[in-house]
């Protein structure tokens, strides 16, 4: 079985927790340990995995990522008031072969799915993604992915995968499960013209990064539709992550990106959590750990709602415009808003579940000034192609 493969938590990490308040995460965490094995999964909601296989990073990593030093300040940190279980799987060292990791990776996230369990995988190098995404054949038909990155990572050859260009391995690889995929935080000098263009074509999302540091709620309706969320590392800016050589100055700031990880814990759709890229220092390890805390946060107040479930508490909102009557609906709760996509989405996609689009207050107003929400549009033609 794929978990035979699970390295115990460090017992560094232990020997810190006994020093622990009894509030911290570490000291409310069923851990894998050398003594005792693999915590028991009954009952669990989220399991934390690091993977610290990085040969196929695009610029090669001088030494393995030291997942000790995240959890030691993951552990430290306090609970909120949350009613979940959270376990420690420990760690995926590198196989004989790259491939040997991602089989090992795809079996174990898989195993985790099946038992209704979000993985939190804390890895090396954003590689990882593509197993991750792989891990969903068999238990769900199509899936939205949402990259945090400064990149597109799509690559130039699409025969050799790295940290910089899974992308193309997850469009072109069979069988294909990608149904759309979101780019928060792109830098367009890191960028390609053709890589753009292709997004366009494939009538993927993408949002920069000033449109997203001028309004970071832009990206919640974006991440609450996601299935799997992918998060780079070198998207956050060098200050922030400790100065190292391998991050921008331009990027997100702490907040930032500890607000986009709420978003996704918040969504009732995401399945699968992934931080990449960090560096081994200290800023590094606090502000992965604090990503990983609003992730956990984020969850613990998911709220799982739809206008055709408890028509009661939304309101329905009738948007006439040229090419079509657009519904949307509004959420009494959460004072969150979706838009209805024609029928002809849901059966482009074989799935009943995918006919409602997350969007703003905003694109209701828009639309009302017959302008045409961009995320409808471009899910409008998909669905018709």
């Amino acid at each position: 079985m794929a978990f035979d493969f699970l390295v115990p938590v460090a017992d560094k990490v232990l020997a810190h927790c006994e020093l622990l308040p009894e509030q911290s995460i570490g000291k409310n965490i069923y851990v894998h340990t050398a003594q005792k094995g693999l915590p028991v999964l009954a009952n669990a909601s989220m399991a934390i995995v690091g993977v610290r296989e990085s040969r196929n990073a695009f610029e090669k990593k001088t030494e393995k990522l030291d997942t000790t030093g995240i959890r030691i300040q993951l552990y430290k940190l306090l609970m909120g008031n949350w009613n979940s279980t959270l376990v420690d799987m420990g760690d995926i060292e590198e196989g004989e072969s790259v491939e040997d990791t991602y089989f090992v990776v795809k079996e174990i996230v898989a195993g985790l799915l099946e038992e209704n369990i979000i993985p939190i995988i804390i890895g090396a190098t954003q590689d990882i993604t593509y197993p991750t995404y792989r891990a969903f054949d068999g238990i769900r038909s199509m899936i939205n992915l949402v990259s945090i990155d400064s990149r597109f990572d799509f690559g130039m050859d699409d025969e050799l995968i790295s940290s910089h260009s899974y992308m193309s391995k997850i469009i072109t690889d069979k069988p294909n499960n990608l149904f759309n995929f979101s780019n928060l935080a792109y830098q367009s000098y890191f960028n390609a013209q053709e890589e753009m263009d292709l997004m366009e074509r494939l009538f993927f999302d993408a949002c920069r990064l000033g449109e997203l540091t001028a309004d970071i709620s832009v990206a919640e309706p974006t991440l609450r539709d996601a299935n799997m969320v992918s998060l780079d590392a070198r998207a956050i800016r060098a200050s922030e992550m400790g100065m190292s050589d391998n991050f921008s100055p331009n990027g997100l700031t702490g907040r930032e990106i500890c607000a986009l990880s709420r978003y996704a814990g918040l969504s009732d759709r995401v399945d699968v959590f992934g931080v990449y890229e960090m560096d081994n220092n200290m800023q590094s390890y606090q502000l992965v750990s604090q990503i990983i805390w609003y992730f956990i946060e984020g969850y613990n107040f998911r709220v799982k709602e739809s206008p055709y479930l408890n028509k009661e508490d939304f309101v329905k909102y009738n948007v006439p415009t040229e090419i079509e009557n657009l519904v949307f609906y509004k959420s009494n709760l959460t004072n969150r808003w979706w838009i209805e996509l024609p029928s002809i989405y849901g059966s482009h996609t074989k799935t009943n579940t995918m006919s409602l689009l997350p969007c703003t207050e905003k694109d209701y107003l828009d639309a009302c000034d017959q302008n045409i929400p961009e995320r409808w549009f471009k899910a409008y033609k998909k669905g018709y192609n």
